[in-house]
């Protein structure tokens, strides 16, 4: 029983390790939501461009992910979530560097467009 239990905590945390990417690429668009929105976004993002970077940086939720399927008896790993879950969906092959860069370049153009459209639209009230 206690298999199964550590099987739902790990297949909960891959959810939310994607939801946290969802918002890091489009939760600008959300900004005039919330105040939550406009302190957490910016430095998800920040966290989600150093994390995708930076060489031997391990996401809390990797960490979890691993901790939990240790447990139900998965195997872990210690790459990202990106190349763990994403990239054999998307691209089928192994995540290059290149393709991380590009990967921020999109998260941080999205951005830029939703911040812009958030501060366009404040300037119009």
């Amino acid at each position: 029983m206690e298999k199964y239990i550590y099987l739902f905590l790990t297949q909960l945390t891959v959810i939310i390790h994607l939801l946290f990417i969802f918002f890091v690429v489009i939760g600008g668009f959300f900004l005039n939501k919330s105040l939550w929105v406009r302190i957490l976004h910016p430095v998800s993002v920040i966290w989600g461009v150093y994390a995708e970077l930076s060489s031997g940086v391990l996401c809390p939720l990797t960490a979890l992910e691993n901790y939990f399927g240790y447990h139900a008896g998965l195997s872990t790993y210690e790459e990202d979530f990106i190349t763990r879950h994403l990239v054999p969906i998307i691209y089928q092959e192994d995540l290059t560097r290149n393709i991380q860069f590009v990967l921020v370049v999109i998260v941080i153009s999205v951005n830029a467009i939703a911040y812009s459209l958030y501060w366009k639209r404040r300037k119009l009230r």
